[in-house]
């Protein structure tokens, strides 16, 4: 099983942008030294909900100050960015990280970063399929021209080619250490993982509905499934997955392949007693939840509809892991058991606080991973 820090930059009420993105830096620091696989980083514009704008930048800055933890992006929103520039990117990181960088992409929602970035409803409605195809052609070809409603280009070279083999980074050798002996890190190590069959970074979609299961299953692409999903939920989609990979003629070795990399989003937060951590997310959640969401508008002044914040995070607890270490352990392996997923990122910066956020992560790394097995 592989467990990863699920990290949105999140402005709690009362905190400075550039404490929320700090805390954001810090915790990825805390993660690789608690021995988790993976930090996720989410995106959002104009809203305190989270306060990183560009997940790749941020992905960018993080890599070159860790060593060997994963870093993605959870994700990468295309209706509002460019797929060119989305794959330039992640190519650019993909080559310089050895192979440590995943592209998380998804389609947002009906927000009013549509109308500031200039993609309008359209891009949101009916433009992602289009844009997640020029994207992959991006990432696994030489050369691309776009011929679409939404982007048509003569053909191009692809630099730099995200489909070559990524360098295989040398840990001492990035720390000017050669010749020492060789360094050792906790479990959960990312620097033997194997790359992509076909080159380039691995690319996963979140995925929040019956469509965007069928997207993301027709070009073969793993699935990050959101923290409102309970196992129930999961094992739909997955099951709405398998049958749409099928209709497609794919093969079932490649789908057997393919669902160990599907990843799920959820909350995590170990204390010594299950009553402490819950509360611990009760007392920070519903108001981050409230002053956060309740920021968005929509593109086009649509009605939307707002989930109750304390009624959220109390699904949330339910959900997730929340609890001892014994309980935390006990949800993500029954989770695994009931869904076959093995990929997790979970939210770990819940409690609002600076302090409290690191050592979640280390009693994540220290006392919930030695009981997975």
């Amino acid at each position: 099983m592989e467990v990863g820090a699920f990290l949105l930059s999140a402005q709690f009420p009362g905190q400075t942008h550039g404490e929320a993105l700090d805390r954001t830096v810090q915790a990825a620091d805390a993660a690789e030294r608690a021995g988790l696989s993976d930090v996720w980083l989410a995106e959002h514009h104009f809203v305190p909900y989270g306060v990183c704008p560009n997940a790749a930048t941020l992905a960018a800055l993080l890599l070159g100050r860790t060593r060997r933890i994963g870093v993605g992006t959870a994700v990468s929103v295309l209706p509002t960015t460019h797929p060119v520039t989305l794959g330039e990117q992640a190519a650019l990181l993909h080559l310089t990280s050895g192979g440590r960088f995943t592209l998380g992409v998804g389609r947002g929602g009906p927000w009013i970063d549509l109308a500031v970035f200039g993609g309008g409803a359209a891009a949101y409605e009916e433009g992602f399929p289009e844009r997640l195809d020029l994207l992959l052609r991006w990432l696994r070809d030489s050369r691309v021209g776009g011929q679409g409603p939404q982007f048509d280009f003569p053909e191009v070279a692809v630099v730099p080619r995200a489909c070559e083999p990524a360098r295989r980074t040398d840990l001492a050798g990035w720390l000017g250490l050669d010749g020492e002996p060789a360094l050792r890190f906790p479990r959960q190590r990312r620097d033997e993982a194997p790359l992509p069959e076909r080159g380039g970074p691995p690319v996963v979609m979140a995925c929040t509905s019956p469509g965007g299961v069928r997207t993301a299953a027709e070009r073969g692409i793993p699935m990050l499934l959101g923290m409102h999903s309970g196992d129930e939920d999961k094992q739909q989609m997955l099951a709405a997955y398998r049958t749409a990979w099928r209709a497609c003629g794919r093969g079932e070795e490649q789908l057997a392949r393919t669902e160990r990399l599907h990843v799920a989003a959820g909350v995590a937060q170990v204390d010594d007693r299950g009553a402490a951590a819950r509360a611990t997310l009760l007392r920070s959640m519903p108001g981050w939840f409230e002053y956060g969401l309740g920021a968005h508008r929509t593109v086009d002044d649509r009605e939307r509809r707002m989930r109750d914040p304390h009624e959220y995070t109390r699904l949330l607890c339910d959900l997730h892991s929340v609890g001892t270490p014994r309980q935390c352990a006990d949800r993500l392996l029954a989770t695994a058991e009931r869904t076959g997923i093995r990929r997790f990122a979970l939210l770990a910066e819940g409690s609002g606080d600076h302090a409290a956020t690191m050592e979640n992560i280390s009693r994540l790394g220290g006392e919930v991973l030695p009981q997975l097995g």
